[in-house]
This record gives C-alpha cells, structure tokens and sequence, in this order.
C-alpha cells in the first residue's frame, strides 16, 4: 500500500475512536480490506464501542479471527463508499447486529485501499424493517434471514447480471395472501409442484434458480418464512405509491404500488442501471448504486465526517 495512503489510517482510527467515544456508538464497522493494522482500532476503541469486521472474502474472514474479532461478510462487488456503508449496515441489521435507535460508526474507502472515510449515523426509520414501531403492524412476520437472503441475490444479479446481460428483478416478501389478491390469473407458476422445502429461499439450491427466472417477466412473491409462492407474477395494486423519483420506470411503480396496498417489502432491481432499491410502504427507502467505473478507479468525492 503507498506510503501516502498508509498515513492516512492512523489519524482516522483515532478519530473514529474519539467519535465512537463521544456519541456512545455500540458499534464501529471497518472493511477488512481497507485496512492494514486491525489491531490497533481494537486497542483504540473503548466500551460500549464493539468492533465488527466487514469481510468481502475468506481472506477477510481469516484476518478477522486472527484477532477474535466479530465478522460480518457481505459480497465482494464494487461500491462507492457510501454504498458499502448501506449495503453492510443492511445486511447488519438483518442479523441483529444492529437495532433502531442505535448509533454506529463506519469507517470505508475505495475498495481494496486505505481507509479515508468516516461515517457516524443513528439507526433510525429507514431501518426499521422488522419493526413495528411508527409502521403498521406486518400481518405476518417477515424474518430477518430472508431479507437478508433476498437483497443478497438481488446484489448479485445487480453484479453478475445473466450469462453476461443485465437483469431487472421485482421480488415481494411478506403478506403474501395479500399480495395475490393483486397478481392477475393466467400467468404460469414455475414453482408449481415443488414442495415448500425445496423452493424455500434458505434452500442452497434455489438461488440459481431464481437468478434464471429472473430473466422473464414478472414478480417473485416470497412468504415471510422464505417459501417462493410464485414467480412470473403480473401485480395490478389498486392504490399507487408515492410519485417516484424521475427516470424509474414500471418495475417500481408496481413496488411503491404494491407496498401502499400490503404490508410487504420489495426489492427492485434496475436492469437500465443494476442499481437495488428497497421499497416499503408505497416509498423507496433505500438504495444502493452500481459504482461509476471512475469512483472505483480513485476518482472520488471528498470524505464524509
């Protein structure tokens, strides 16, 4: 690593340590690969402050418990910052590693390169997921392992895309009686016949699977255990979500429209663009973009502090 870069991090750790100090963060989140003495943030942090690695490979994870210190592995693709920040606090937030209310610090940088960033935020709405409070109550509890999975695969095809191609994708989970009431009839079910086991989303098997019929138009609806209902889904919600942010198209008016109508959450996939998109409550609430070739290259704005 050049020496300039190098220089960086010290600096950063401590400071992240002096903020972590001063807004009682309970957690501080690193990539791994950014940098080079992971014992020295353990050393400098003090309680409540935890540690949590972010690990993009086993590399990573071998690092991480060199130290003993708690991991949390995310996919290994290419972000902007303050993309691998929403990408690993989502993910976080899906194991219970990080609740509402809480405060964390995240420190990043260009992938594969020093530290340079330093972010401080509050777990607030746009988090709550699984929660209850200030949302209508979920008819049926979506478990957070499933959301997890589900942004997962939407990451990867925004990654890999098809045999080379871009995919779009609309995935739907939870309130899944609901959610049928809108899918007009007529359409076929690819998952007819199979039992709930082998097209439950947990199942190892199924994940290529989606990624194949993720090709073809329409919508998966998932249950909030994880079991596939159907795919291929055509959605005519009655209500419309809020107006949407220009330059999206029909894939996420019927999220925004299906989130108004049902107590579900959506997951897009920009198949223009590879850019993720959770919806809820007839409004995007996050968003995580496909990295611009000259951001990844060094080409950067500023730090955020």
């Amino acid at each position: 690593m050049p020496k300039a870069e190098t220089d960086i991090a010290g600096p950063v750790i401590a400071a992240a340590a002096a903020v972590a100090k001063a807004v009682k963060a309970s957690v501080l989140f690193v990539y791994v690969s950014a940098l080079d003495d992971l014992a020295a943030l353990q050393t400098a942090l003090k309680p409540p402050t935890k540690p949590i690695l972010v690990c993009r490979d086993a590399q990573d994870e071998q690092r991480a418990k060199e130290i003993s210190a708690e991991a949390l592995t995310v996919p290994g693709f290419d972000l902007t910052r303050m993309d691998q920040i929403k990408m690993a606090t989502l993910i976080a937030f899906a194991q219970g590693l990080l609740n509402t209310g809480d405060v964390f610090v995240f420190l990043s940088g260009v992938a594969g390169r020093s530290i340079d960033t330093l972010v401080t935020m509050r777990v607030g709405e746009e988090y709550e997921l699984f929660q209850s409070v200030g949302q209508p109550k979920l008819t049926e509890h979506i478990r957070r392992p499933i959301f997890e999975k589900v942004l997962r695969i939407a990451l990867e095809l925004a990654h890999e895309g098809r045999e080379g191609k871009p995919v779009g994708a609309l995935l739907v989970i939870g309130d899944h009686r609901e959610v049928e009431k809108y899918s007009l009839e007529g359409r076929i079910n690819p998952f007819k016949g199979y039992t709930e086991k082998e097209r439950n989303i947990l199942n190892d098997s199924i994940a290529e699977t989606v990624k194949e019929i993720a090709k073809m138009d329409g919508a998966f609806i998932i249950k909030g255990n994880g079991v596939i209902v159907t795919a291929c889904a055509t959605l005519r919600p009655a209500i419309a979500g809020e107006k949407l942010p220009q330059g999206l198209g029909a894939r996420h008016a019927t999220a925004a429209a299906i989130t108004a109508n049902t107590k579900s959450i959506a997951i897009t996939l920009s198949e223009s663009t590879g850019d993720v998109r959770i919806w809820r409550r007839g409004a995007m609430i996050t968003e995580i973009e496909r990295a611009p070739r000259a951001l990844l290259d060094g080409a950067s704005p500023p730090s955020v502090t």
